[in-house]
C-alpha cells in the first residue's frame, strides 16, 4: 500500500538529560557498576531522559511464561512497567528527601494488568471487549480488521458499505468479502469509521518518545516563565504519593490514555478526565481505567463550558491529550496554544499512528495498528488468519510510558531549568519498538543479564502464573469490580488506588 505509514521525521529535540537520539538506535545504556542493564528497559529509560546510574535499582522477579508471543512482549511490558516504577521511585526521592528507592518489578503482576480490561467482572459479569462487527473479516484480496465498539463508528462502517443500519455481522461478512481490502479502507476512513488492511511487517520506525521544544528559547525542553513564574512548587509528599498535589487534565479516551492517566492517580495526583457529552464512552471501560480519577463532562461548543475548563487549565500542571493530531486545536487546546497560556505546563500527547506522514490524522485503536504494521500478519495461524498479541500491548505499554514521562518532566522541571514540557507518543512508535527495537530472545538463550532477574534457590523452581494473586474485589459506583492490582513495584509503591471508579461523567469540574 502507498500510504502505509512512514518513516517519521527525525525528533526535532531530546531530553535535555539525554534520550534516544543521544545513541545509536538499541543501544542499551549500561549501570554505573558497569554492568548492561536489561536492553529494553535501558533503552526506553534513556529514550525518557533518565540519570543512567538509576538503572542498576531495577530488578524483576515473578514467572517468566507470561504474555506468550512470536514477538518479545513480555520484555516491552515489563520494560514500559519498570521505568514508570523507576520514575516514580525518582521524583520520591526528590519531594521526600531521602535515596531513591530500589524497583522490584514483577512479570504476573505486569502479565495480568496488562490485560486489565479482560479481567474485569461488574457483579459477576464479564464485559465484552470487541463488539460483533469488531475483528477480522476476509476480503476479496486477503484480510481487513474492523473497529466497532462505538455505536457512532459502527454506523458510519455500515453506510460505508452500503449496508442498512440494522445489517447483521453475516450481511457485513458478505460484502466485505467481494471488496479488495484497501477498497474497504479507504472507504471507511473517508466516512469516519475504522477498517485497516492487513499489511505485511513494515519497515517504517517512528520514535519511542518526542521530546519538543516549547517557546522560543532554544533550550530543550523549557520555555521562558510569564511574569517570571513556574512549575508550581510541590513540597513534601509520601513514598507512596510521589505525585500528590499534581493537578492532571486528562483529555484522553479508551485504553492508553486512560491507563497512564489511571497510573498518576494511583501515584497521588489528581486527575481530571473531560469528555463531551457528545461523545458518550462505554462504562464498562471506564469501570477498567477510571480507578484513582474522577470524571466530568463539558461541552467546548458552549460558551460556559469552555470558561470552566479555562479554569481548570490556570491551575493545571500536566495536560493528557489522546485525540487525533488536530482534533483539539479548533477549541484551542494545541500544544502552542496552551503553552501560550502557560509556559509552565507538562503536555503529553498521544496519536494511534505517528505524528508525520499521510496517516497522521487517520483514527486508529491499538488492534488496528497491529493489522497496519505487520503484527496481525507476523503473529498469522498457520492457515493465515491474521493473529494478535496476548495483550494490547501497544495500548498498555504507552500508557505506562506516558506516565513514565509525566513523572520524569515533573522531577526535571524541577531539578534543571524550568519551564514547559512537551512529550508526544504514538501507538505505531511502541509497535516498532517492539517489532525492530527490542531483541527476540532464542530457544536456551538467558532471558535476563546475571543480576536483573531474581535468582531462583535450589528448592525454589520457577514459579507458574496465577493472575488470581493479582486480582482483587472492590465495590464502587458500578457495582463489585473484579479488578487487576497496580504493577508498579518499587519500596513502598502504593499496592491499590485510593479510590475506585465513579460513574463516568459524574463528578464536579474541580480541582480538589
Amino acid at each position: 500500500m502507498t500510504d502505509r505509514p512512514l518513516p517519521a521525521e527525525p525528533t526535532r529535540s531530546v531530553h535535555a538529560t539525554g534520550g534516544a537520539a543521544d545513541r545509536p538506535a538499541g543501544h542499551a545504556a549500561g549501570h554505573a557498576t558497569g554492568q548492561v542493564a536489561d536492553r529494553p528497559t535501558a533503552d526506553a529509560w534513556a529514550a525518557l531522559g533518565g540519570p543512567v546510574d538509576l538503572l542498576e535499582r531495577v530488578r524483576f522477579q515473578g514467572p517468566d511464561e507470561v504474555l506468550p508471543s512470536g514477538l518479545p512482549v513480555r520484555r516491552l511490558a515489563r520494560a514500559t512497567v519498570a521505568v514508570c516504577s523507576l520514575a516514580a521511585a525518582e521524583l520520591a526521592a526528590l519531594r521526600g528527601g531521602g535515596a531513591v528507592p530500589d524497583v522490584r518489578v514483577d512479570q504476573g503482576a505486569v502479565a495480568t494488568a496488562f490485560v486489565s480490561e479482560r479481567h474485569l467482572t461488574v457483579d459477576g459479569r464479564t464485559p465484552v471487549s470487541f463488539a460483533p462487527y469488531s475483528g477480522f473479516w476476509r476480503t476479496a484480496d486477503g484480510w481487513v480488521r474492523t473497529h466497532a465498539n462505538y455505536q457512532h463508528h459502527r454506523t458510519r462502517l455500515l453506510a460505508a458499505l452500503g449496508l442498512a443500519a440494522d445489517a447483521g455481522p453475516e450481511q457485513l461478512a458478505e460484502v466485505l468479502g467481494a471488496l479488495p481490502a484497501e477498497q474497504v479502507q479507504e472507504r471507511a476512513y473517508a466516512a469516519g469509521a475504522l477498517a485497516v488492511a492487513v499489511a505485511p511487517v513494515s519497515g517504517a520506525v517512528h520514535p519511542l518518545v518526542e521530546h519538543l521544544e516549547v517557546g522560543t528559547t532554544g533550550a530543550v525542553g523549557s520555555a521562558p516563565a510569564a511574569d517570571g513564574a513556574g512549575a508550581r512548587p510541590l513540597g513534601a509528599a509520601p513514598v507512596d504519593r510521589p505525585a500528590a498535589g499534581v493537578r492532571v487534565l486528562d483529555l484522553t479516551r479508551v485504553i492508553a490514555g486512560p491507563v497512564a492517566t489511571r497510573t498518576l492517580a494511583l501515584l497521588g495526583a489528581d486527575v481530571l478526565r473531560v469528555d463531551s457529552p457528545r461523545l458518550p464512552e462505554a462504562e464498562d471501560a471506564h469501570a477498567d481505567t477510571g480507578f484513582g480519577k474522577r470524571s466530568t463532562r463539558l461541552d467546548l461548543a458552549e460558551p460556559a463550558d469552555r470558561a470552566v475548563l479555562d479554569e481548570l487549565l490556570a491551575t493545571a500542571d500536566v495536560v493528557v491529550t489522546g485525540y487525533r493530531p488536530g482534533a483539539l486545536d479548533t477549541h484551542g487546546l494545541a500544544p502552542e496554544a496552551l503553552f501560550a497560556r502557560r509556559p509552565d505546563l507538562v503536555v503529553a500527547q498521544i496519536c494511534a499512528w505517528g505524528w508525520t506522514g499521510p496517516w497522521a490524522a487517520r483514527r486508529g485503536f491499538d488492534s488496528l495498528v497491529q493489522a497496519g504494521v505487520g503484527i496481525a500478519a507476523h503473529e498469522a495461524a498457520p492457515d493465515g488468519r491474521p493473529g494478535v498479541l496476548p495483550a494490547q500491548a501497544l495500548d498498555h505499554g504507552t500508557g505506562y510510558l506516558i506516565a513514565a514521562a509525566v513523572l520524569r518532566a515533573l522531577t526535571d522541571q524541577r531539578t534543571r531549568p524550568p519551564g514547559g514540557r512537551h512529550l508526544r507518543f504514538s501507538l505505531a512508535g511502541t509497535a516498532s519498538w517492539l517489532l525492530h527495537g527490542i531483541p527476540r530472545e532464542t530457544p536456551g538463550q538467558e532471558s535476563e543479564p546475571h543480576g536483573l532477574q531474581e535468582p531462583h534457590g535450589p528448592n525454589d523452581p520457577q514459579e507458574s502464573y496465577d493472575p488470581a494473586r493479582w486480582l482483587v474485589e472492590t465495590d464502587s459506583a458500578y457495582g463489585r469490580l473484579r479488578h487487576a492490582l497496580p504493577p508498579i513495584g518499587y519500596a513502598g509503591a502504593p499496592v491499590d488506588w485510593a479510590r475506585p471508579p465513579g460513574r463516568w461523567g459524574t463528578d464536579e469540574p474541580v480541582w480538589l
